[in-house]
């Protein structure tokens, strides 16, 4: 079936049959994707119905855009189209909290915060800070591999995942993993959908490995004046014996450069670690801050509407040459900028600028100069014009035949997020 065959008022008819009517209603402009307006939002209870769905949608040629807390829906290319959003709402349960096992199975409409607040009960947590919290779904946080300043210490977000359950368009629910730590079977298909941006499968539970909540925390700061300055006291602590759970370079000119360093644990180990730090850095003062500085990239994206967000990847050593291509980059075009870059290597930047072509100017410059690098430039989030311009997600190399492949594979009439991913996949 398709919609030349029959009228879209009877597949609207046939999915309600599906979810119940009051779980399925007519989109608006809050439902919005890059100024695409889907015409409904369907809100299935379990996996299995969701699996109905996508079957559904994927013989009557629907296109299907998954959402949990709506946080990254602009992330990633202008969907080819969009009849549906399919909300995760109703899936929003801890379904399992093995605390013994310092294991936690979830369902994806889960929010992070929620999440957290039923392990705190335990003393556990997920080891995890994604962007907005308070919103942000386990479905969503799996989907776009939001990793944040705790993944120095803990790893990324794959790394946290034991297993997952994930609806696909075949009408079928599959698991890969399990629930306990030891249990690598279907680990790489784990792997394959997390960062996938749902376009193979919808993502509908997980479970994972959880680590005890610190005693306490610290963190210390330095300010420097010059980028160079900077990656040689990161590249100091990344070789040292100081156990951190967080590393990262904040600044927004090249001369008036931060950086911040996290401890956790007992109180005396604190101490030790504070003091090691200063021997460490060979000098540079470090003093203790506030904990709102582990906020800075949350808040690049504060009232960001109209500015570009990217995310570079670069080599930690390459972390100041990374900053001094940016600041140059963008003062060049009259462009103003501010970068929060991890010790891992991973930075992400905000570009405000008043002209859509000084901005295409900036990021086009960019990616040149980090290709000579090996790194990469991603977009995360802009105004449309932009993606009018460019490709996000930049050039991509060999791996795009197999990774069409794939979404052939597991989504061949393209039912979820058409044209969104790597490639438009």
């Amino acid at each position: 079936m398709n919609e030349n065959q029959y009228p879209i008022e009877i597949a609207w008819t046939d999915l309600e049959a599906i979810v119940g009517s009051d779980n399925i209603w007519p989109a608006c402009s809050r439902d919005m994707v890059d100024n695409l307006q889907p015409e409904k939002v369907i809100a299935p209870a379990d996996a299995h119905e969701i699996a109905k769905v996508l079957q559904y949608c994927s013989s009557a040629d629907l296109a299907i855009i998954p959402r949990g807390g709506g946080t990254k829906l602009g992330w990633g290319n202008r969907p080819q189209k969009a009849n549906l959003i399919l909300s995760t709402e109703r899936l929003n349960r801890v379904m399992e909290h093995a605390w013994g096992d310092m294991t936690a199975t979830v369902e994806a409409g889960c929010t992070i915060a929620s999440l957290q607040q039923e392990l705190k009960e335990h003393g556990q947590r997920l080891a995890a800070d994604p962007l907005w919290p308070d919103r942000t779904t386990v479905g969503g946080l799996l989907a776009t591999a939001d990793n944040g300043t705790l993944r120095l210490r803990y790893g990324g977000i794959r790394d946290l995942v034991l297993g997952v359950e994930v609806a696909l368009p075949d009408g079928n629910v599959i698991k890969a993993g399990g629930k306990v730590v030891k249990n690598v079977a279907g680990y790489d298909l784990t792997k394959l959908v997390i960062g996938s941006l749902g376009t193979l499968g919808v993502i509908t539970r997980a479970t994972f490995r959880l680590h005890p909540i610190p005693a306490a925390t610290a963190t210390y700061c330095t300010l420097l004046s010059n980028t160079s300055e900077a990656t040689q006291i990161v590249l100091a602590i990344l070789d040292s014996q100081l156990v951190y759970t967080g590393l990262q370079v904040r600044a927004d000119n090249p001369h008036q450069i931060s950086v911040d360093v996290r401890f956790e644990g007992i109180l005396e180990s604190l101490q030790d670690q504070a003091a090691k730090l200063n021997k460490v850095a060979g000098g540079a003062p470090f003093v203790q801050g506030s904990s709102e500085v582990w906020k800075a990239r949350q808040e690049l994206f504060s009232h960001a509407e109209h500015s570009v967000m990217c995310k570079c990847s670069v080599l930690p050593a390459q972390i100041g040459m990374l900053c001094e291509a940016i600041f140059s980059r963008a003062q060049s075009a009259a462009v103003s900028s501010i970068v929060v870059a991890q010790a891992t290597g991973v930075a992400e930047v905000r570009l405000n600028a008043a002209r859509v072509l000084s901005a295409v100017e900036v990021l086009n410059g960019l990616r040149a100069e980090l290709g000579h690098l090996d790194g990469t430039l991603v977009i995360q989030q802009c105004p449309p014009a932009v993606k009018e311009a460019l490709d996000v997600w930049g050039a991509v190399k060999d791996a795009l035949p197999l990774m069409q492949q794939i979404k052939g594979k597991f989504d061949p009439a393209r039912t979820l997020n058409p044209g969104r991913f790597v490639g438009a996949i």
